[in-house]
């Protein structure tokens, strides 16, 4: 019997993915907003693939602000933007 994968949608480009896919954003319970590259970290969690086109699209949407339900100064996003391009 095969073992189930879990899927996530992306926040970017909405499509349904295995969780190990994509990358996790994290709201940890303080407050504070960032990657979760172990996908284990505290929190309410948002995913988005590996393509930066996709976080562009999320942040336009405001799809990260939605997800978290609170507003997301802009230096969050840029940093966000910066640490995935650090990971690519």
């Amino acid at each position: 019997m095969q073992k189930k994968i879990p899927m996530r949608q992306c926040l970017g480009c909405r499509e349904m993915k295995p969780k190990r896919e994509l990358i996790r954003v994290v709201r940890s319970p303080e407050g504070s907003i960032s990657i979760d590259t172990k996908g284990k970290a505290s929190g309410r969690g948002a995913y988005v693939c590996h393509d930066l086109q996709c976080l562009k699209r999320a942040i336009k949407a405001k799809a990260i602000s939605r997800a978290f339900e609170i507003e997301i100064p802009q230096e969050i996003y840029d940093r966000l933007t910066a640490e995935m391009e650090a990971q690519s």
